[in-house]
C-alpha cells in the first residue's frame, strides 16, 4: 500500500546542502532528535502526494543540527534540490508514549468542546511557549482561542472518536 507524504509525521526539515558529496543539514522538528543517528530511512515527498522512501547511509550530529546521507543523493546539486523538504516516518515508527501524553500531530483536528457538549472548534494548531503548550481552537466563524494543554483545563483527549473536552479558564472568551 502506498503511503500518502502528508499523513506522515515529520521529523527534520533539509535546511541546505552540508558538504560537497550530497550530504543535507537537517534542522530536527522532533521532540527525539537521538533518533537521527539510528536512522535506517526517512520518507520524502513525491510529486503525486505520496511519500517517497530514501535510505540513509549516515547520520550525526553538527552544531546543533544532524548531517544526513541519503542514499543516491550524491552532489551539492541534488542536496540542494532537497533544499526545504519535510523528512517524515511512518507513525507506526514513533516510540509509544506513556498513558495521558499524546504527539501533537494527535490532537490536530480534534473537536473541541467544553464539559456542558457545547462545541467550541477544532485544534488548529498548537504553541510551545517554553512552559505550558498551548492548544490554537479554530472556531465556526475563524476565531482563534488559546487554551493551556494543562491537566487543569483538558478533562478529555479521545483521539479515536476525534474529540478533546475542556474546561474553560475564567480569562478566556471563547463566545466572541
Amino acid at each position: 500500500m502506498e503511503r500518502r507524504f502528508a499523513d506522515m509525521v515529520a521529523i527534520g526539515r533539509v535546511v541546505k546542502p552540508q558538504g560537497r558529496k550530497g550530504e543535507v543539514a537537517v534542522e530536527p522538528l522532533s521532540d527525539r532528535p537521538d533518533r537521527f543517528p539510528s536512522l535506517r530511512a526517512v520518507s520524502l515527498p513525491a510529486a503525486d502526494g505520496g511519500a517517497r522512501v530514501v535510505k540513509v547511509q549516515g547520520a550525526w550530529p553538527h552544531k546543533g543540527r544532524f548531517v544526513v546521507k541519503l542514499e543516491g543523493v550524491d552532489s551539492i546539486e541534488q542536496a540542494e534540490a532537497l533544499r526545504g523538504m519535510e523528512m517524515r516516518i511512518a507513525e507506526e515508527e514513533l516510540d509509544a508514549l506513556p498513558a495521558g501524553s499524546y504527539y501533537h500531530h494527535q490532537l490536530l483536528g480534534l473537536a473541541v468542546e467544553d464539559e456542558a457538549g457545547h462545541p467550541l472548534g477544532r485544534v488548529a494548531g498548537l504553541l510551545e511557549t517554553g512552559g505550558t503548550t498551548v492548544l490554537v481552537v479554530r472556531g465556526s466563524a475563524g476565531k482563534e482561542t488559546l487554551l493551556p494543554l494543562a491537566e487543569r483545563f483538558v478533562r478529555t483527549v479521545d483521539v479515536a472518536a476525534g474529540r478533546l473536552v475542556v474546561t474553560i479558564p475564567e480569562m478566556v472568551d471563547v463566545d466572541g
